[in-house]
């Protein structure tokens, strides 16, 4: 028989030690994650006296996994919608933290005697915030539902696609030590092109595929079909210079807006919850107390800085985004610590040797540090934010969140002509970048043509295959007109405006021309000259008129292609089918005040069995029952006499601090997952029927088993065959063994008046 592989035993060690330490930590009424890295300090390189793993090169895949999924299920819980509502809060935040902690943390290298480059790493190490610890630190924690947290996954967010162009700074900067604007200008272009055709694409394909293959669906497809996609998505985000963690929570992100995200979630928590177990448990054993002796004073400098100075920063981008002091004190706290893609920017400057050796274990040690503080921080939230409110005065605390109100209350005004210019170059880029995508498929995928078709004809085949491909999206580039009437009222106020649209409108239309002259020129090339016997000649021009009739055939066959529309609405239903799951969206301008929140009902909860009316959900905590999701039922504004059944969703609506005193009372844990039941004395009995046997002759009924000592009849053997659940007026013959379920006492007193016999 062959060896095991040592990932076996590796795997043992490291879940069995990570379930003894989450017990003890579950039992210490601790955050789990806690737990997790104690564990990975146990079986560690760095702690002798307990079993170490042997294969680490598969441990870190299954770390890599583990983040995969974290990334894949905080993707699954967020929107890209969401993003866009939160936009100036989310970019403020992260923007104020980022600049922030790069500038202190280069002043602390320097301070410290470190060189430049050591501090220039440094403070773009210390604003990388961790969006797994984060996360599930809301999960221990139970915070998902608050309002704040949103903002704080926003924030991450940003921060994980700034650190995608920060690592491109660094690295140009660790080889010339001068920045390269164009190549950071590329990666800008390149990342929000990414974006862009991910998301528009996925949005509009897979739930269209999900919509189709919904009555196939069982929770074994649905979870391989899930997964598959997650993978796919890394895998695509890898080719294209992206980490794994980006694509994955991409595609979380995509199938959020699907029907089917709460049964996904539901799905792969178990899976995330494995594997998410190693990659914490990967990160404990970095832990090197050795380390921790040698630069003792520079960690806790670094981890101090950290703590205090990052949760103010992202406390005060918060406030200048307009928020209140109640969220930004909360949601400054919980970025007190560095992550991830610290230990990747600290592994560029190592590669590039540009940082000393012994910046990568601070950095580790710190994060390390910081990860254990940081659930006891985001709970130190709510006690600090009362303290705060005591010491600033009122006139400070009626200042906060001003700004954002006053933002919201202009939604109503009239557009302007930098608002119009702005939405025109939103779709202007939106629709290009996908033109843009499918070009570069065409250009891949008739490359077969181009090769197995002999020219000219191969050329010519494949530029009309790909104009007529692109044909609906670059007709929405230079000839959609969205609001019209809004178009019409600008052009008609001033000069200035209708130059201007007329600007934008040609704008639009050379755009067109210039992508159909490069498909032209790229398949109407040297060589299909040539094979015309034209190789002297200036072809270039010939495509210049190529792509102005093209232009112009678009033009003239407008009214076609309105059917653009529909692929339009496809995109926009699907992006918004899963709001049809809510009767009704809470307007902009209550959002500040209220909040809707779905919260499931426990078995074990106070309310399961109530009337809504015997509650008192309105008059103790000011919150209304708005729906209830029961099964495939839902009941909308349901009545006070309406009976709340264990596992309905209760929709309520109310103030995030209303609703955050209802949600414990509705989803009420029990303290023990597997309960064990206490001994039973009820067991199955049999009589024998003979003669003399008071039950000879009387039927079931009026034996008096039920009701005169509480036990059930199961099955009556006559002749050799059995009589099973037999009904009421069965009568007992001779020779009949009636078989019974009843206490050990009832059946006692049985015998007392039959033969009874165990």
């Amino acid at each position: 028989m062959s060896e095991l592989p040592a990932l076996f035993s590796d795997l043992a060690l490291i879940l069995v030690t990570a379930g003894v330490t989450t017990v003890l930590f579950k039992w210490l009424k601790q955050p789990l994650v806690l737990g997790y890295i104690i564990a990975g300090l146990l079986i560690g390189p760095y702690f002798p006296w307990f079993p170490v793993i042997n294969d680490h090169e598969s441990v870190e895949v299954w770390s890599e996994i583990g983040m995969v999924f974290l990334l894949f299920a905080i993707g699954l819980e967020f929107s890209f919608k969401k993003l866009k509502k939160q936009a100036g809060t989310v970019g403020i935040t992260a923007l104020t933290e980022l600049v922030s902690m790069c500038v202190i943390g280069f002043l602390l290298g320097k301070v410290m005697g470190w060189g430049q480059m050591d501090s220039i790493f440094l403070g773009a190490m210390l604003s990388m915030s961790s969006t797994t610890i984060i996360a599930k630190a809301f999960d221990d924690l139970k915070l998902k539902g608050e309002k704040f947290t949103s903002n704080v996954i926003g924030v991450l967010v940003v921060e994980d696609l700034a650190a995608i162009l920060m690592m491109v700074i660094l690295s140009t900067l660790a080889v010339s030590t001068a920045l390269d604007g164009k190549e950071l200008m590329m990666s800008v272009v390149r990342l929000v092109f990414f974006l862009l055709v991910w998301y528009v694409g996925g949005v509009f394909l897979i739930p269209t595929i999900l919509k189709w293959a919904r009555k196939f669906m069982t929770e074994e497809t649905l979870t391989v079909f899930a997964v598959g996609l997650c993978f796919f998505m890394v895998w695509l985000a890898n080719k294209a210079g992206f980490s794994s963690a980006l694509g994955a929570f991409i595609m979380g992100s995509i199938l959020a807006e699907t029907l089917e995200a709460e049964i996904i979630h539901k799905l792969t928590t178990p899976i995330k919850n494995l594997f998410g177990a190693v990659f914490f448990v990967s990160v404990g054993m970095m832990v090197n107390p050795a380390i921790l002796v040698q630069f003792w004073w520079q960690i806790l400098v670094i981890t101090v800085v950290v703590v205090v100075l990052k949760s103010v920063s992202s406390g005060l981008g918060m406030l200048l985004a307009g928020d209140n002091l109640h969220n930004a004190v909360r949601a400054g706290m919980c970025f007190g610590q560095i992550g991830e893609f610290s230990f990747i920017i600290a592994t560029v400057g190592i590669s590039f040797g540009v940082i000393d050796d012994f910046l990568y274990p601070i950095i580790v040690s710190v994060s390390i540090i910081t990860t254990f503080l940081t659930p006891y921080m985001i709970k130190g939230g709510e006690p600090l934010y009362h303290w705060i409110e005591k010491k600033v005065p009122d006139s400070w605390k009626n200042g906060f969140g001003s700004k954002e109100k006053a933002v919201r209350s202009r939604n109503g005004e009239e557009m302007t002509m930098k608002a119009y210019i702005l939405s025109q170059v939103k779709n202007l880029v939106l629709y290009a970048s996908i033109v843009i995508a499918l070009m570069l498929i065409c250009f891949s995928l008739c490359t077969f043509i181009v090769t197995y078709v002999p020219q000219p004809f191969g050329g010519l085949i494949s530029m009309v295959v790909s104009l007529v491909i692109i044909s609906p999206f670059l007709w929405a580039v230079a000839f959609k007109h969205d609001m019209l009437h809004v178009t019409s009222k600008l052009m008609a106020s001033s000069k200035f405006n209708n130059g201007s649209i007329h600007l934008i409108f040609a704008f639009r239309v050379f755009i067109v021309f210039g992508i159909a002259f490069s498909i032209t020129n790229h398949y109407l090339d040297t060589g299909f000259w040539r094979s015309l016997g034209l190789e002297r000649f200036d072809y270039h021009w010939i495509n210049v008129a190529f792509a102005i009739v093209y232009v112009v055939v678009l033009r003239v066959i407008s009214p076609i292609m309105h059917w653009y529309e529909r692929i339009e609405s496809k995109f926009l239903e699907n992006m918004n089918k899963r709001d049809t799951l809510q009767s009704f969206v809470l307007p902009e301008v209550l959002q500040d005040n209220f909040m809707l929140d779905k919260i499931p009902l426990s078995p074990k909860s106070q309310y399961a069995g109530l009337r809504i009316r015997d509650c008192g959900f309105r008059k103790t905590y000011n919150v209304s029952v708005v729906g209830v999701d029961r099964g495939d039922e839902v009941i909308d504004l349901p009545s006070k006499d309406l009976v709340l059944f264990p596992a309905d969703e209760i929709t309520l609506i109310g103030t995030e601090e209303q609703l955050a005193k209802v949600r414990p009372l509705l989803e009420v844990e029990d303290d023990v997952l597997i309960k064990e039941r206490p001994a039973s004395d009820v067991n199955i009995f049999r009589i024998e029927v003979d003669k003399g046997n008071r039950l000879l002759g009387t039927s079931l009924r009026e034996s008096n088993f039920r009701h005169g000592y509480n036990a059930m009849v199961i099955a009556v053997e006559r002749n050799g065959e059995f009589l099973l659940n037999p009904q009421p007026d069965t009568v007992f013959q001779e020779g009949d063994t009636i078989w019974f379920v009843a206490s050990e006492g009832k059946a006692k007193a049985m015998a007392k008046l039959v033969k009874v016999e165990q």
